[in-house]
């Protein structure tokens, strides 16, 4: 299915949130439920095949997309939160964005050893964020099956970070 007719539902904002970034606000497409619910049962369908024990999403529009795809593969969803976000004990992994660098976390005992995890959020950019989510189910002992993304921005080199993953993304700038 070619998902890329939703991409004028993505409303493009200059200068956020800083200046020269190009911000993708995909609220106007998750707002049109015929969309959403497309959106959803394809990253929901690359995965379909594989037994999957959890779903990372990461904060925070990672968690619209997260929560739907984990429900319908029968899994538990793991949150990766903004540095002091969480309110168990964590993990954090520090790392770099387009526009600055920035501090993530998961609980410790989010991902226990052994399962079978995706990756979830919005957006693959540069791969920092994804890279970090990798990096701390990784330390937790999970098994990472793939990363899905609604879109990416394919000249920013984030499927370069994350080659050995299968990654499925919808919409391709």
């Amino acid at each position: 299915m070619d998902l890329n007719k939703y991409k004028a539902k993505i409303r493009e904002v200059d200068n956020f949130p800083i200046p020269g970034v190009k911000f993708r606000d995909i609220t106007p497409l998750l707002e049109d439920q015929k969309a959403f619910r497309e959106i959803i049962d394809e990253l929901t369908a690359f995965f379909k095949d594989e037994k999957v024990d959890k779903v990372v999403g990461i904060d925070a529009r990672g968690f619209l997309l997260a929560a739907p795809v984990a429900y319908l593969l029968g899994a538990g969803q793991a949150i990766m939160r903004k540095k002091g976000k969480l309110p168990h004990q964590t993990i954090v992994e520090e790392f770099d964005l387009e526009y600055g660098r920035t501090k993530m976390e998961i609980h410790i005992d989010a991902i226990k050893k052994g399962e079978r995890v995706i990756i979830i959020d919005d957006v693959l950019a540069t791969g920092g964020t994804a890279g970090a989510a990798v990096r701390m189910v990784n330390q937790l002992g999970g098994e990472i099956v793939g990363l899905g993304f609604l879109l990416e921005i394919g000249g920013l080199g984030g499927r370069k970070q994350l080659r050995d993953y299968p990654i499925r993304s919808l919409i391709t700038y």
